[in-house]
């Protein structure tokens, strides 16, 4: 509050609630040592007085910002609308509010790569966290280039071996898919891949290759989807026309499950009696399909508290370090679709 000309200044906020000005700073900035009794004075000092800190100020001093950047190139309809979003989202806040830090959401979709990477360069963050890559996407390299410590979730098709990288074990699970289904009696089993130029797609799809053709069996029923229910819907669509004698599919999300025991319902065909499917994922949707959906569950929880653990080491250490990989192995989740 500016009154006659006069700013209200963090003095005046500890002189009022009796503290000192270093108990006032802790408690304004919500850091931890401060006892209820000493917070709930400051704050209200601070409002009496129409105290608001120079957040700007701080920052050139601490040559922090407090602010963590979470890069997703994606689409903002694909970002509100997939399960897996929200949960990795929900996920990095909870995190980053354990440690005093704000989530700063960057969707860098097509065509806006330089307008963000300016927006980095001027460190309005402290580091980011970049998940839902793309092959060709050059992150890895524009961030390291920066300076700005960063942790991928999901390996990076360029430049994984700059920074670091937290992923789940895809090409293993997508295995073990298989193997379940094998050993249910399944013989002609088709995937609904993810996205082509996704890493996480290219490595279920290459897991589910590999598993068939070590059981002898074809590996040549595949289509493609982008992780979202109509894409499993007209996948599954594709698959049952160019083969009727599929009796097992591995989708490579619960989503694109989801959109396929849609269409093979609409054609009579019973799950699992006739087709037995395994998803990818469990974020909520699983649970919810009728009957409920076998899957792997994606650790993203972990995922997440991994990759903030990873970037603030990062940040306390100026961005130096050596890269590392940490991986999570998905665990299967048995119900009723198999």
């Amino acid at each position: 509050m500016v009154v006659n000309g006069h700013a209200s200044t963090l003095d005046e906020v500890a002189r009022l609630a009796g503290v000192s000005k270093a108990t006032a700073s802790r408690a304004l900035n919500g850091r931890s040592k401060v006892s209820a009794k000493a917070q709930a004075a400051v704050v209200d000092a601070a409002r009496e007085l129409g105290y608001t800190p120079n957040g700007a100020a701080r920052s050139l001093v601490m040559q922090r910002t407090g602010s963590v950047a979470v890069i997703l190139p994606e689409s903002d309809e694909r970002v509100f609308s997939d399960p897996f979003f929200a949960r990795m989202l929900h996920a990095v806040a909870r995190s980053l509010r354990e440690r005093d830090l704000q989530l700063v959401l960057l969707l860098a979709q097509p065509g806006d790569e330089d307008r963000m990477l300016l927006y980095l360069r001027g460190r309005y963050v402290d580091g980011a966290i970049v998940a839902s890559h793309h092959r060709d996407d050059r992150l890895a390299e524009h961030l390291s280039d920066l300076g700005l410590p960063c942790v991928f979730i999901g390996a990076p098709w360029i430049g994984a071996e700059r920074v670091p990288v937290v992923d789940s074990d895809n090409a293993g699970a997508a295995a073990q898919a298989v193997r379940v289904l094998v050993e249910s009696g399944r013989r002609r089993i088709a995937t609904i891949a993810g996205p082509r130029d996704m890493r996480a797609g290219h490595d279920r799809l290459v897991g589910w290759r590999q598993e068939l053709e070590a059981a002898g069996l074809d590996s040549s029923l595949v289509a493609h989807g982008d992780f979202t229910e109509h894409s499993g819907t007209r996948a599954c669509a594709e698959l049952l026309d160019a083969d009727g004698d599929i009796d097992g599919i591995f989708a490579a999300s619960d989503l694109m499950a989801l959109g396929a025991m849609r269409e093979l319902g609409a054609r009579g065909i019973r799950v699992p009696d006739d087709v037995a499917i395994v998803g990818y994922d469990d974020l909520g949707v699983a649970e919810r399909t009728e009957p409920p959906l076998t899957t792997l569950r994606n650790p993203i929880g972990q995922m997440v508290t991994e990759a903030v653990r990873l970037l603030v080491e990062a940040i306390d250490q100026g961005g130096r370090g050596a890269p590392r990989r940490v991986v999570f192995v998905p665990e299967l989740v048995r119900r009723d679709t198999v």
